[in-house]
């Protein structure tokens, strides 16, 4: 009994050692792109996971410059953001309204619910991570807001 129990106590120990040891890793590199049309040009983008334009989930990040205001819009789907380095200004309704929005540094974390009007701001160069299903649909309130290919420098 005593060597069956000494035998388990350094199996442990040396399987606590052998994970302890195992080396660091760093993610790929992301590769950067521009934004798909529908954003106002100067946003860049990389996905993470999956297929924005297929049904099923997907992460991508967007890379974002100072000042990148993105007028009130919808999406068809629950979009849920993560602040990953940056100031995220974010507000709720048809309106883009600064005196309402809420700010979230990074770490911070929201969910827009589908169809709910939203609209944001960043403030300094910011990088947000989107999770949601797809396909991605971004529907802006105002027709007006909705960003021109051929408008894109």
């Amino acid at each position: 009994m005593r060597a069956t129990t000494a035998t388990v106590v350094l199996t442990l120990l040396a399987a606590g050692t052998a994970a302890s040891q195992a080396p660091a890793m760093t993610p790929p590199p992301l590769k950067w792109g521009p934004a798909p049309a529908i954003f106002p040009a100067g946003a860049q983008m990389a996905v993470l996971q999956g297929d924005p334009s297929s049904m099923s989930e997907f992460t991508v990040r967007l890379r974002l410059p100072n000042g990148y205001k993105i007028a009130p819009h919808t999406h068809p789907t629950d979009e849920n953001v993560t602040v990953i380095s940056g100031s995220f200004q974010v507000g709720m309704g048809n309106t883009f309204d600064a005196k309402s929005m809420m700010t979230l540094p990074a770490g911070g974390f929201v969910t827009a619910p589908a169809n709910g009007a939203h609209y944001a701001l960043a403030r300094g160069v910011t990088v947000v991570q989107v999770h949601a299903m797809g396909p991605f649909a971004m529907t802006y309130v105002n027709p007006a807001d909705t960003p021109r290919i051929g408008a894109r420098k």
